[in-house]
């Protein structure tokens, strides 16, 4: 039954695209008058539904047959931005080329984005891993892991084309997820002198943009931690090794590392010179990505890489670091800040992260403690509040380490969380509904000042 759903949900899927991208909006109304008028022509003595039915089915099919003809020859250049920003439209050209000599009007044209459709194990996932009964694609308002638009794309006009001429089409682009936005081609489409339908010439033109997370405005808070002395200073936060950070040569003194000796120095004045390095305190934060997250949870797991995604800019124009912690196929731990890395590289790892369902919580916990030593405080974003994030949140206090804990989960849990007293959270600790995140931000922000 799961493949026969599969099955009918591609083909229901696939014609519906079909229709959307070929029908004009004159095309709608005449298939949908063509419906109408089958139905009620199914009674014999109903004569003038009987005639309409002939007429609109003679006009889509002398529409669909003058649309066959369209056999223009287009070549086309994408001019992409590297990066983009979910939920923020970003503009683009394109450079249609036209190869025939005959002159082209009344061009319209449309990007073709790889297909979202989820395969047959992310079928199963979606439909069965969630609470839902439902069919995802029936249901009045599906749960937005099962939103499948990637973007949303407006047809661009396209002007007139002279024979071997150029034109540009400005195309604008919503983003409506974090990720790689797969453009696979473009069409030319051209409408059939009915105006019913839309003859197409598809040009095959793959294209990424990376879609990084969507950022919200954080509040003016206090975040975790001071000064710290770090071991090798900014130096070993990029690299393993022990350096500190170099201040000056000075003559040698009993007791010094012969390894410090500056032998160029020394043979120049002809007695030992070393260098002289200054131990350095700077702040450090770590940025805890809980990625455990269920098929019931993307929702929450979205938002809480849009929060990261807010921390690591709002640190990097700071005097820290930032220390970007998560767990996927591997453990990551990504340093920023002070020359180290920058914020635009943070946001291009947190557009590709992915939940991780195949390793238990306390991966997570292992990086997290392996690296607390060095670390200022901790900002951990959790999605939920349960034995396993109890027990890191409560290692990470008896280290004497600030914490600013956010969880991220559904409205219901969280009101549920804000409702009851719980003495293992710390000080600095917020619920979050997924979806009324930049609320809550916003109330924080009130309450800050």
């Amino acid at each position: 039954m799961i493949r026969l759903a599969y099955r009918l949900y591609r083909f229901v899927s696939a014609m519906r695209h079909w229709l959307t991208r070929r029908l004009t909006p004159a095309g709608w109304l005449a298939l949908t008058g063509l419906v109408l008028s089958g139905a009620i022509g199914v009674d014999l003595d109903q004569s003038v539904a009987g005639q309409a039915f002939a007429v609109l089915f003679c006009l889509l099919v002398v529409s669909r047959v003058a649309a066959l003809f369209f056999r223009g020859r287009f070549s086309a250049e994408r001019l992409l931005p590297r990066l983009g920003s979910a939920g923020e439209p970003f503009a683009y050209r394109v450079r249609v080329r036209n190869h025939s000599a005959r002159a082209w009007r009344d061009l319209e044209l449309r990007e073709d984005l790889a297909d979202p459709r989820p395969t047959l194990a992310q079928f199963v996932e979606m439909t069965h891993g969630t609470s839902r009964s439902r069919s995802f694609r029936l249901a009045r308002k599906p749960a937005p892991q099962l939103d499948l638009r990637v973007a949303v794309l407006k047809p661009a006009p396209l002007a007139g084309l002279a024979p071997n001429g150029e034109a540009e089409a400005h195309v604008e682009v919503l983003p409506l997820k974090r990720g790689p936005l797969r453009f696979e081609g473009l069409t030319i489409a051209r409408r059939d002198p009915l105006g019913l339908l839309r003859g197409f010439v598809p040009l095959r033109l793959p294209q990424t943009v990376l879609i990084l997370p969507r950022r919200y405005p954080l509040p003016p808070l206090a975040l975790p931690g001071a000064h710290k002395y770090q071991l090798g200073g900014v130096t070993l936060a990029a690299s393993v090794g022990e350096s500190e950070e170099f201040v000056s040569l000075r003559d040698y003194r009993p007791g010094d590392p012969l390894r410090h000796l500056h032998w160029r120095s020394t043979a120049r004045v002809g007695h030992p010179i070393v260098k002289e390095f200054e131990d350095e305190f700077f702040v450090r934060h770590a940025l805890i990505l809980d990625t455990f997250a269920g098929p019931d949870a993307a929702a929450a797991f979205e938002e809480a890489v849009s929060l990261a995604a807010s921390f690591a800019c709002t640190v990097d124009t700071q005097e820290s670091l930032l220390d970007l912690m998560f767990v996927g196929p591997q453990a990551v731990c990504f340093t920023a800040g002070r020359g180290v890395g920058h914020a635009e590289q943070a946001l291009e790892i947190l557009a590709a992260v992915q939940p991780c369902r195949s390793r238990p919580f306390t991966a997570l916990q292992a990086l997290v403690l392996q690296h607390a030593p060095v670390v200022s405080g901790c900002i951990c974003l959790l999605l939920a509040w349960d034995a396993p994030r109890r027990e890191l949140i409560r290692k990470l206090a008896a280290l004497g380490l600030p914490l600013l804990v956010w969880v991220v989960t559904d409205a219901a849990t969280a009101a549920q969380m804000t409702a009851e007293a719980d003495d293992d959270r710390p000080s600095n600790f917020h619920v979050f509904a997924a979806g009324k995140v930049e609320e809550e931000l916003l109330r924080l922000g009130r309450t800050a000042r």
